[in-house]
């Protein structure tokens, strides 16, 4: 099945599908319920009494679709059209419709309190849709009854989270109105109206959303899962167990560990960091996603960062009675683990910790600068007060501003009600983290460096400045000088936020691999750091260039771990093919083969020793010999390419 079979993009109706048969078996439903295609059917509603509780008994539903049909509706306004809402049986809960198409349908009571079942009206797109569980659209005389034949319908099931049908979203109009696209805005209002029903749902639970590409997170396309607060699973939206690749029965035995590779306690700490990037998850099929995570509480919705401190009973939710998770990266000393380069940075920031001089830290994606900004404010004289991360790059450019500066109600179309606090406001006090400064639109740096100039915020829409008193560390990894002489950056603001430049050196040029190696390892696995790395792995480490530097140490660490299970060596075997094939491109370091040498043979000649001699121990088995070696096949090939024509 494929993804847009699993999610309805592909319908009844469309070219490539057999529509025919799909109304040819329904006409023959409608024909068994006693149906004859010239009768005039009951279109009769229900009372005024009964539409009341047809409405009560599908409040959740009628509720969250509401906005979905007015924002459907606005899109084919003046089209003699209407929008339709039924119960799970198909009859109309609410309608939204054209005044000129108005009285056509009251003709055939496309009202609310009427049904619209086959068993009712024979072949339509709502009673259709339901008996066959899938989007349709039934068009003109393809309807059973010929009072409908003007009409042109396409409806999609709205399901909950077990698969179970709770009702229909339906557009009908003018069979002279048909289009195409009709269905497609149909199905995403309903993919809609499901994630809402999903979400309000399962509203005490650690909820997941997560795609293989992450511009697809928070769009119609995410992957939702939820879990309790202890990570047992609970449920997925459609979009979820397609992407998991499981059934919902046997998605009941797992947890959050078991289906993305992640044990709860190491997520719970991801959002307790700074700035906190996209989660990157292994699934139990093997393939990577990104994700975000939310913690959802009856009182609203939290995002996981800093709702634990918030709510400090959530993460002990369903967890056995154990000691509370040691703090992770708190301070300074914890981060030096013997880099030299690394060391000097950390005495630099030392002397001027509570001075109110502005931090600028530099360095490649990857190398922590996060972490040195959240450990430099928990050993500051601010470490009682707020840590608020802001990433520049992350956040549309559109919504920066408000996001920094917050904004009165009414400030703009869409802000919520009574405003909202902006990121300066809520690290008053505290430390105001400005992760890729350089990447903050050109417009906002003048307000900015007004903030930092005078200690005032204005919020949008606001005339009243509000004093606030906030420590300001940035980052980046471009060169804000460069940006500045190509007009991408203030150079005031530049001077205003340097007081103190530091860099972070590239895990490549650190000497401290093998402790970084094992400070990861006891912090990122369940079983508290059991495992070690053979030396033949750390060697393999050593040669690597690691371009996503920490980051991606960790995820090859994490995983590992995960493949090695219980064995207390982490070796070749647990390394992903990836890694492998890149570590076998890069050619040896210059000291590695000098030493080759002045041990009295030819680089060259003794690589294909070693090859051969591998071989043999492995019976002519090339996987296991590039296993053995830490080398990909293609490599053994390319230096044996008689192996490729051996029987």
């Amino acid at each position: 099945m494929t993804y847009q079979q699993a999610t309805g993009l592909l319908v009844p109706g469309t070219p490539g599908d057999d529509m025919a048969s799909t109304i040819a078996i329904s006409h023959r439903r409608s024909e068994q319920f006693g149906l004859c295609p010239d009768s005039r059917p009951d279109f009769n509603p229900a009372s005024g009494a009964d539409l009341s509780y047809l409405v009560e008994q599908n409040r959740l539903l009628y509720s969250h679709a509401i906005p979905a049909m007015e924002t459907l509706y606005q899109q084919i306004a003046n089209t003699h059209n209407m929008v339709l809402l039924t119960d799970a049986h198909g009859v109309i809960v609410h309608s939204l419709g054209d005044a000129d198409f108005l009285e056509k349908a009251n003709r055939v009571a496309l009202t609310p309190g009427v049904a619209w079942s086959e068993e009712s009206k024979g072949t339509n797109a709502i009673g259709t849709a339901i008996a066959e569980r899938v989007p349709t659209t039934v068009h003109a005389d393809q309807h059973f009854l010929s009072a409908n034949h003007f009409l042109t319908c396409s409806a999609a099931p709205i399901t909950d989270h077990c698969g179970n049908v709770v009702g229909v979203l339906d557009v009908s109009g003018d069979r002279r109105s048909f289009h195409k696209h009709t269905m497609a805005l149909v199905r995403m209002s309903a993919l809609m109206i499901e994630n809402q029903l999903f979400a309000a749902t399962f509203e005490n639970a650690i909820t997941v959303h997560f795609h293989t590409r992450p511009e697809f997170i928070g769009t119609l396309m995410e992957g939702i899962a939820s879990f309790s607060p202890g990570g047992r699973f609970l449920a997925a939206n459609r979009n979820g167990l397609f992407q998991l690749g499981l059934s919902y029965p046997a998605l009941q035995a797992h947890t959050f560990s078991s289906l993305f590779g992640l044990p709860v306690s190491a997520l719970y700490d991801h959002y307790r960091t700074a700035a906190p990037d996209l989660l990157d998850l292994c699934m139990h099929n093997g393939v990577r996603v990104r994700g975000r995570a939310e913690l959802r509480l009856t009182n609203g919705v939290h995002v996981l960062t800093g709702a634990f401190d918030d709510v400090p009973h959530a993460a002990a939710l369903n967890q056995p009675p154990a000691r509370a998770p040691a703090r992770r990266l708190s301070g300074l000393r914890y981060l030096n683990t013997g880099d030299t380069q690394l060391e000097q940075v950390i005495d630099k920031v030392n002397r001027v910790l509570g001075r109110d001089v502005p931090i600028m830290i530099m360095g490649e994606t990857g190398t922590g600068k996060e972490l040195l900004a959240q450990a430099i404010h928990n050993d500051s004289p601010r470490a009682q007060g707020p840590f608020v991360a802001v990433n520049c790059a992350s956040i549309p450019e559109t919504l920066i501003e408000s996001e920094l500066f917050g904004y009165e109600d009414g400030a703009f179309t869409g802000a919520r009600k009574k405003g909202a606090v902006g990121k300066i406001l809520q690290a008053n006090g505290g430390t105001l983290f400005l992760d890729e400064i350089g990447d903050m639109p050109y417009s906002l740096q003048a307000r900015l460096l007004r903030v930092l100039q005078e200690r005032m915020v204005t919020p949008l829409g606001s005339g009243k400045s509000i004093p606030v008193n906030v420590e300001v560390i940035c980052a980046t990894n471009h060169n804000l000088r460069q940006r500045i002489a190509e007009g991408l950056f203030r150079e005031d603001l530049y001077y205003r936020l340097n007081g103190l430049v530091v860099k972070l050196p590239p895990l490549r040029e650190r000497t401290d691999l093998e402790i970084v190696v094992k400070k990861i390892l006891a912090a990122e696995t369940e079983s508290g750091g059991i495992h070690t790395i053979s030396d033949e792995v750390l060697r393999l480490f050593k040669r690597h260039k690691w371009p996503g530097n920490f980051r991606q140490l960790t995820n090859l660490l994490r995983t590992a771990a995960i493949m090695a299970s219980d064995e207390e060596e982490i070796g070749l075997r647990h390394m992903p093919d990836d890694f492998l094939d890149d570590v076998a491109e890069a050619p040896a370091s210059a000291p590695a083969a000098q030493q080759v040498i002045a041990a009295g043979g030819n680089l060259e000649e003794m690589e294909l020793a070693a090859i051969v001699k591998s071989l043999e121990a492995n019976g002519g088995n090339v996987s296991a010999t590039a296993r053995a070696l830490g080398v990909s096949r293609n490599t053994i090939y390319r230096k044996l390419p008689h192996l490729k024509t051996s029987p």
